[in-house]
């Protein structure tokens, strides 16, 4: 039996979304034009006074929305006349004014040389016959004529400066160009959301669908203030990257017969998930197609500054301290190690673990175990963390890819001074008051190193015959070259 007749009913794929407009939903479109044809100017090319301005039809979406002109001829538009995406990352007040912002578009009527809104127009005509009427009624004039002069000019200018305001949460693109790029990254977005629609109880496909609404408004950004051309590799490592979450999203939501239990057997070598203890030796995971799909850095990674020219080097391990948690009775898990690639696994906060692994990777030994307080240190003592990303939400996430067998690592339960210490910067002190003794004892680099030095002791017996596995379905490094 073929895949074809488990898949769900066939829909419109990403690449054909929004190359035509309402694809989902044609009727609707039926009925926009109809209204538009009514209510507003249609656009019929040369014929058109210079500067009149079309009636368009918005289509609207959880990310942002689509202006599409309509054609004299009743054919459908081939790009979109406007394109605006929303910031992934506003507040509940954000998302109010910007569903303000994406209400219909306001048509304009012609009165003399002057365009208005019909509501203005609307409003006006209702305030002369008040002004009339209310002396009538005993309303004195000074109270009537600044109302009459001052309720057009509020429906008139008020929903632009609120639409300003607004607009800041937004990247609208307009250009020819720009649109028809940013229509192809916005049909691949179209496909993670109807995954996500079909899978919302998988984590990784809500996760592609919020690192594509990241990815799609850092496009919208670059095509505000660049051109194609100057933004061009930029441009292209986002759709690369686009491209491959809707790949490795189609596999997670119709898979092959077979794959899922496959891949686990494959993944574990026939063994459970390494657990919170220090693992024996496994089988190596072969390598499946999500890992050796090429993906472009995820965002603003050649924004960053580099403070060297070293290749990132291969078996660097991150050290970091977390809330303990307790899998066995008197089993306390306070600290874990993971392989540097696991920072690059999908369920991890993107671009931020991208990040990190290039910070944490540069100009390393192989095999070195670098404590994440030690990147602190080399951040300026941490002011500089902003510019790299968010750790504590990085390895929170590191944590719960742990706890789900999603990766290996070396699970510690560190002893109170050991933990302080790989907490602490690499010249640091920890100062410990002994009571028996009365006096306070200091621990410094020298302990910190025989801390490091017996935690490799362990992990060089957990990776007896075989290294930590990062995890599947990894995103390349930012770098994967080497700084030139």
């Amino acid at each position: 039996m073929t895949d074809t007749l488990r898949t769900p009913p066939p829909t419109p794929t990403a690449a054909a979304q929004h190359r035509r407009p309402f694809t989902l939903a044609p009727d609707r479109w039926e009925a926009e034009r109809s209204r538009a044809v009514r209510g507003g100017h249609v656009c019929c090319g040369s014929n058109c006074a210079a500067g009149c301005e079309p009636v368009l039809i918005r289509e609207r979406t959880g990310w942002g929305w689509i202006d599409w002109t309509v054609p004299a001829d009743g054919s459908l538009p081939e790009q979109p006349h406007r394109i605006a995406v929303f910031t992934p990352i506003a507040t509940r007040s954000q998302r109010i004014s910007l569903r303000w912002l994406a209400r219909r578009p306001a048509h304009r009527i012609r009165l003399g040389k002057v365009t208005v809104r019909p509501a203005t127009a609307v409003v006006t005509a209702l305030t002369l016959v008040v002004a009339v009427l209310a002396p009538m009624h005993g309303v004195p004039f000074s109270i009537v004529l600044p109302a009459a002069a001052l309720a057009p000019l509020l429906v008139e200018h008020l929903p632009d400066r609120l639409d300003t305001r607004a607009g800041e949460n937004a990247r609208i693109v307009e250009d020819e160009a720009a649109c028809r790029y940013l229509q192809r990254l916005t049909a691949l977005h179209t496909g993670l959301v109807q995954a996500a629609a079909v899978s919302s109880d998988r984590y990784e496909v809500r996760r592609a669908v919020e690192i594509g609404h990241h990815q799609l408004f850092d496009a919208a950004d670059l095509l505000q203030r660049h051109d194609t051309r100057s933004a061009s590799s930029e441009l292209i490592a986002r759709e690369r990257l686009m491209l491959q979450l809707a790949v490795q999203t189609r596999q997670i939501v119709t898979p092959t017969q077979g794959d899922a239990a496959a891949a686990r057997h494959d993944r574990f070598g026939g063994q459970p998930p390494l657990g919170p203890y220090p693992p024996g030796p496994r089988r190596r995971p072969q390598p499946s197609a999500e890992h050796t799909t090429p993906v472009p850095p995820t965002k603003e990674e050649t924004n960053m500054p580099q403070d060297g020219s070293e290749q990132p080097t291969g078996e660097v391990y991150l050290l970091f301290a977390h809330e303990a948690y307790y899998p066995a009775a008197a089993q306390e898990i306070n600290t874990s190690l993971v392989a540097a690639a696991s920072l690059l696994h999908p369920r991890v906060r993107q671009p931020d673990g991208a990040r990190i692994y290039d910070l944490l990777t540069r100009g390393r030994r192989p095999g070195e175990i670098v404590p994440l307080a030690t990147l602190t240190h080399e951040l300026d003592g941490g002011t500089r963390w902003p510019e790299v990303g968010d750790w504590e939400a990085v390895t929170a996430d590191l944590l719960q890819l742990i706890q789900d067998g999603e990766c290996d690592a070396l699970s510690l339960g560190l002893p109170d001074i050991a933990r302080a210490l790989v907490c602490s910067g690499p010249y640091s002190e920890v100062r410990v008051y002994d009571p028996a003794a009365g006096r306070h004892q200091a621990y410094g680099p020298a302990e910190r190193i025989k801390v490091l030095v017996e935690v490799g002791r362990q992990l060089a017996w957990a990776e007896a015959g075989c290294a930590l596995w990062p995890g599947d379905g990894l995103l390349v490094p930012a770098n994967p070259g080497g700084a030139k």
